[in-house]
């Protein structure tokens, strides 16, 4: 039996690699078009052609092919391209990204890719799969990179094309961040048995590199890879216009920065200035402390879920208490020597939301300990009855 095709965009960037290394794991006979479309990133290229020669070097045969769509890019608008502005610094998220859109870039490489595996199909007699790694981090600034674009595509090709009941989208890291692509990354390397920093070495994610192929540190794309790897724990192994430490602090920076301004504006008052600076409510005023519904509670910030109403119990302290928390929360501890006294602070350890604290004299039967939380600090969501 034939082995399933698998058709994707190779652009030389941290998503399109793991994605192909994600495909090989998996099984797939891979194609991988490569397009120069008058991107100023144009290296990338390159990177995407040595990574798929180091794979070859370690037996994972990949059919690599590059399309020039320069002519035709040629007409549009945008500072991602050679005829652009500067590419602007700064967070991902921030509405000056949005002048790295080139008009219609998805459609018209899915329209490219799903002609080539509608024809590897009729060739081979086997089905095959449009594989893309569009991941959630794009949604904000990217229309074309959210999953209706991509089912109205599926859609529209499916009913335009003879011979598309064999084909497939296939989007794997459409609900993941940039470090669940690594660490998706990480367990398809492994069971390849190749190097993690030979593969990553041969990618590249920002958008204004210098002569030299080096990473700013200072796009959108810079500081979202960035920070992907110190998520995982790694250093980057790519080349920065600086040294690891000082872009991963300016990237930290960036992060906070970005992330202040949308709790400013999300956030009420109080809850902004407790789980930001570390303030308290006064006792007996929080929406939750004598909350007794079924349900769940997650951080008012990042939405992790840090306790349930089975861990609640009722202290008469004026806040809400549980006795134990979530398996998946990892909430941190810190030592708080404020106010003259020595406690321990707990923040979560997704957003560094200060939470509240946690003292030695909860119910013995689960441990002891009373975590007593802010209601500021949390977002309760009400059992569904069954």
């Amino acid at each position: 039996m034939n082995k399933k095709n698998a058709v994707m965009a190779l652009s030389g960037g941290m998503d399109s690699s793991s994605l192909l290394l994600h495909l090989l794991h998996l099984g797939y006979n891979v194609t991988c078009l490569s397009f120069d479309y008058g991107q100023k990133h144009h290296v990338e290229l390159e990177r995407a052609k040595s990574l798929v020669e180091y794979l070859s070097q370690h037996g994972y045969e990949v059919e690599h092919k590059f399309v020039d769509l320069k002519s035709a890019f040629s007409l549009f608008e945008s500072d991602l391209l050679v005829n652009g502005g500067d590419v602007p610094e700064g967070h991902y998220e921030e509405d000056s990204m949005k002048a790295t859109v080139v008009p219609n870039r998805n459609a018209i490489f899915a329209s490219l890719l799903y002609g080539t595996a509608l024809s590897l199909s009729e060739k081979t007699g086997s089905s095959s799969v449009v594989a893309l790694g569009v991941h959630s981090g794009d949604h904000a600034i990217y229309p074309d990179c959210r999953p209706e674009f991509y089912n109205a595509l599926d859609h529209a090709f499916a009913i335009g094309n003879w011979g598309s009941d064999s084909i497939s989208f296939y989007l794997p890291y459409l609900e993941s961040d940039k470090a669940g692509i690594l660490r998706d990354a990480e367990t398809a390397i492994g069971a390849l048995e190749l190097n993690f920093e030979e593969v990553f070495s041969r990618t590249i994610t920002s958008y204004s590199p210098d002569p030299d192929g080096r990473s700013s540190g200072k796009t959108g794309s810079d500081v979202e890879r960035i920070l992907a790897f110190h998520s995982i724990g790694r250093e980057d192994p790519i080349d920065y216009v600086d040294r690891w430490e000082v872009v991963l602090q300016a990237a930290l920076a960036t992060e906070r920065t970005h992330k202040e301004t949308e709790y400013k504006e999300r956030l009420t008052a109080i809850q902004f200035h407790v789980t930001r600076e570390s303030g308290t409510e006064r006792a007996f005023t929080g929406e939750y402390y004598d909350e007794k519904r079924a349900g769940d509670y997650f951080c008012i910030c990042c939405d992790k879920l840090l306790f349930t109403s089975s861990m609640k119990f009722d202290s008469g302290c004026g806040w809400p208490s549980f006795h134990t928390e979530h398996h998946d929360a990892g909430i941190l501890r810190i030592e708080d020597r404020t106010h003259g006294m020595l406690r321990i602070e707990v923040r979560c350890d997704a957003c560094d939301a200060h939470l509240g604290h946690v003292f030695p004299d909860g119910p013995k039967q689960y441990g002891g300990e009373r975590y007593c939380i802010n209601s500021a600090s949390l977002k309760f969501d009400e059992e569904e009855d069954q």
